[in-house]
């Protein structure tokens, strides 16, 4: 059975689920893929979307009632995902900023034109305050993709990497696919999810990713990937490793 880290399931939040019931439908799709908890994370300081932690928490009560009256066995726990903006620790003082399921765990989207220049302050002031950061999606970053040791340094920083489902299986080009499943090579991915927004062009495809993942990299990997992913609902630890920045190993950019 698995767990979605990262989902736009909520209706009418943002640019994910537009109705009530296209939500259902996308926790029907994940129950068939074998997906029993979702983590719900509406965009939050995006520049589009503000939906603060009360919002959020509210919205996941109100669909898991309905799921719970459907007989649908999916449990929807709350998150965000926080864009990088200034006044990010502002508002996590403020508690409008919520962690996934209330745990360590932040869930971080960089801008997909690149990193911020504040960014490592900004780490450096959530790590200090015992979060510990997930990037969403990096693979789908134009820094990183020009220079992966940027994201490995990171990594090596403490930060984790949730790789999307859609990424591996090349939703968003070749380059982004290849990109995503050489992190997932060189051990800079933690966790994958689905990044789902709706039933007609972004619906999970987590076993699929998985399937893909057990051919071409190894059983293991999946294995940890799963886990991973019911460590973080579960606050619990993540193994991370350090990285030698050796520019060979990135000779396939």
């Amino acid at each position: 059975m698995l767990i979605d880290t990262h989902c736009h399931i909520l209706p009418g939040l943002d640019d994910g689920a537009g109705s009530l019931e296209e939500a259902v439908e996308m926790a029907i799709h994940a129950a068939n893929e074998g997906i029993h908890t979702i983590v719900a994370t509406p965009h939050h300081g995006d520049g589009r979307h503000d939906n603060d932690a009360s919002a959020v928490g509210l919205a996941v009560q109100e669909l898991n009632l309905e799921l719970e009256t459907r007989n649908i066995p999916v449990q929807i726990l709350p998150g965000q995902e926080v864009r990088v903006y200034k006044g990010l620790l502002d508002d996590l003082e403020a508690g409008t900023i919520r962690t996934l399921n209330d745990t360590q765990y932040l869930l971080l989207e960089m801008p997909s034109y690149g990193v911020p220049d504040y960014v490592e302050d900004l780490l450096y002031e959530l790590h200090i305050q015992g979060l510990t950061v997930m990037i969403a999606h990096p693979e789908r970053n134009i820094d990183f993709i020009k220079d992966p040791r940027r994201l490995q340094q990171l990594v090596g920083q403490g930060c984790l990497c949730q790789i999307t489902s859609q990424s591996i299986m090349g939703l968003f080009g070749r380059k982004i696919q290849r990109f995503a499943i050489q992190l997932c090579k060189k051990n800079l991915t933690h966790t994958i999810a689905s990044d789902a927004h709706n039933m007609a062009n972004r619906k999970s495809d987590l076993s699929v990713a998985f399937s893909y993942l057990e051919k071409h990299i190894s059983y293991k990997a999946v294995e940890n990937y799963i886990l991973n992913a019911s460590r973080i609902v579960h606050n619990e630890s993540i193994m991370t490793e350090s990285y030698q920045y050796k520019k060979k190993i990135w000779s396939f950019i």
